[in-house]
């Protein structure tokens, strides 16, 4: 169960705020707030990813960088990649904003700069579609576009992100030519959906520049 919204998350939020402000602004996707998430769907989604792949988590460590940064750093072993310069086969690693933990520093002290709420949070063995912002230019940070909204989860190739893909299809318009039944189906579906119908709808929607030529809005 995801502690997003427990005192200390928050606490630890805040402070990560107050100590690392300056550096959370340059985040990837810096006009998405931590505390104040803006709803994304799909063709958004879709539009301001740099990568889309899906795999399984590997390996999920924290630390702090030889700049005094807080990150959690994901591995993810790649069995799919609908955009970007990923390859099936592949390990994809990035360094996401916070720490996993607490930390204790050389000098006694405690970092207590966990991701800020509303962050995704990573556990090795889950296997996950990740929609990817671009690494910011001053950190290299990297997250996912929506936050939360942009990491899903694979169960019995049912795939969700941790709001039930609530507002995922909602406005989405694709020209009902390039649809199979299957897909239709999916875009009028609330919760879970089929991973497989929805990974290949949007690599699909990549390949042929749906978002570009208008044909998905």
């Amino acid at each position: 169960m995801s502690d997003h919204g427990t005192p200390n998350r928050r606490l630890a939020a805040a402070a990560a705020l107050v100590l690392f402000g300056p550096v959370f602004a340059a985040l990837a996707g810096a006009t998405a707030d931590a505390t104040t998430q803006r709803k994304q769907n799909l063709t958004q989604m879709i539009a301001e990813s740099q990568s889309i792949l899906a795999g399984r988590i590997e390996r999920v460590t924290d630390g702090i960088d030889e700049r005094g940064l807080p990150y959690t750093a994901i591995t993810i072993a790649v069995s799919g990649a609908a955009k970007g310069q990923v390859h099936d086969g592949s390990r994809y690693r990035f360094r996401q904003f916070g720490l996993q933990q607490p930390h204790k520093m050389p000098n006694g002290k405690e970092v207590l700069a966990l991701s800020p709420e509303g962050f995704p949070e990573w556990s090795v063995g889950e296997q996950v579609v990740a929609f990817l912002f671009e690494p910011a230019t001053r950190t290299g940070f990297q997250t996912t576009v929506g936050l939360a909204q942009g990491k899903l989860r694979v169960r019995d190739g049912q795939v969700s992100n941790e709001f039930n893909n609530e507002g995922l299809f909602d406005g989405v318009q694709i020209e009902a030519g390039l649809l199979n039944a299957s897909e239709r189906t999916m875009l009028a579906s609330k919760g879970p959906v089929d991973a497989a119908t929805l990974l290949g709808l949007i690599s699909r929607a990549v390949r042929e520049n749906w978002i570009v030529t208008g044909a998905m809005r």
